[in-house]
């Protein structure tokens, strides 16, 4: 009896069942681009932490400068003055001034400060050609973040600017999800290393890198374990030696269709157990889970095409389910497909798209073949589009959804 294919959803659903986030680990902040938050950061002090002036020029009382204008301009007393990092050494009084720069404490009995271009300095004095309000250019503290306020939530992917708000906090390391250890192993008599000759009938493992570069992009470590034969016996201590590198997930390529040489279901149920292997989609329609003692395995198909599909489909949810992130659909967008397409079968279909934004909607293009060998239709395409399964043909300027690749 053949095993029914399972819905990307459901066959989804059963992969994500089989992971939990991983355990964490302080690193310095400048390791942490790209890394998954795995605490909740608080604001321990305001941000600024006092009232500072956002321009250079003069702090004053905002009442001494009403009815200041160029015609009519108010003379003011300078005080004193108080550079960035710095306090004023005497408290501000009507009738004066005090010369202040950027990012400068505002001095006490300030309320306001006028621009150094609205202004012209003549001796002890300065004339003060603008009326400005209460507050007119003080950045008041706490204006950026309050203390006590929740600034980062853990399950965010940290950017730059996290880092440069966990620096403003006084965090010189931070708790991160530890990085997913991920076994790669290609499969098949026809498979080569990169760097081999090719001889008749071989193929190089393109395979095997795109899966690491899909992995590292992912936040995850990539193990590159090489080829297996078309052997049982090679592809069993193929896998029992990648399993004892402590992997958190074991990904194949190849061998698990339904060819006489397609061993990788049969070494997988041998060692362990198959969850499911068939795939209502296109391209990766065969793809094997199950586990090897308490490690998830994924036998990818092992066409290149399927292969980084697949992963996009099922490996990226779970590499990001285990590094904490509570969201990891890729953003989806409606475009108008400018090529007619025609389906063979009942299986949800992803073509190879360049995704262009024209006359103010996206345009879907299709990137040439869209058969499951032609690795150039997905260095061209920058997004997914998705027909249904119930979809037999597609017409030109048909509205399709579009999952976004870059």
């Amino acid at each position: 009896m053949t095993e029914p294919m399972l819905s990307v959803e459901e066959a989804l659903e059963q992969v994500l069942s089989a992971f939990q986030p991983l355990e964490s680990e302080r690193v310095p902040i400048l390791e942490t681009p790209g890394r998954v938050l795995a605490e909740d950061i608080y604001a321990d002090v305001d941000i600024p932490p006092y009232a500072n002036s956002s321009m250079d020029g003069y702090a004053v009382q905002a009442a001494d400068t009403v009815g200041a204008s160029r015609e009519t301009p108010v003379p003011l007393l300078v005080t004193g003055g108080v550079p960035a990092g710095y306090v004023a050494e005497k408290e501000l009084t009507p009738g004066t001034a005090i010369c202040i720069m950027t990012g400068a404490p505002i001095p006490p009995g300030a309320d306001a400060v006028v621009r150094v271009e609205d202004t012209e300095a003549t001796g002890e004095w300065v004339n003060v050609f603008a009326e400005v309000e209460e507050g007119r250019y003080i950045r008041p503290a706490g204006e950026d973040v309050r203390q006590g306020t929740l600034v980062l939530r853990r399950g965010l992917r940290i950017r730059p600017q996290e880092v440069g708000m966990l620096a403003a906090l006084g965090h010189k390391e931070v708790a991160v999800t530890r990085r997913p250890r991920v076994a790669i192993l290609a499969t098949g008599d026809e498979v080569v290393e990169i760097d081999a000759p090719l001889a008749p009938g071989k193929i190089r493992n393109a395979n095997s890198y795109s899966n690491a570069a899909q992995v590292i992009a992912c936040g995850g470590t990539p193990i590159l374990l090489g080829i297996a034969r078309d052997r049982v016996e090679e592809l069993t201590e193929a896998i029992r030696a990648g399993l004892e590198q402590e992997v958190d997930l074991f990904l194949t390529s190849g061998g698990v269709s339904v060819g006489d040489f397609d061993l990788v279901k049969k070494v997988l149920a041998a060692e362990g157990e198959i969850n499911f292997w068939r795939v209502r989609m296109k391209p990766g329609k065969p793809l094997a889970f199950g586990h090897i003692g308490d490690v998830p395995v994924l036998g990818l198909p092992g066409n290149p095409v399927s292969v980084m599909v697949s992963f996009e489909m099922f490996v990226r949810p779970a590499l990001l389910k285990m590094l904490g992130m509570t969201e990891w659909k890729r953003s989806i967008v409606e475009a108008t497909l400018v090529d007619e397409v025609k389906q063979k079968d009942d299986r949800r279909h992803f073509l190879r798209v360049r995704l262009e934004r024209e006359a103010g909607e996206y345009r879907a293009h299709l990137t040439g073949g869209q058969g499951s060998g032609i690795l150039s239709s997905m260095v061209k395409a920058n997004a997914l589009a998705i027909i249904p399964e119930e979809w037999s043909r597609v017409p030109a300027g048909a509205r399709v959804r579009v999952m976004l690749l870059d």
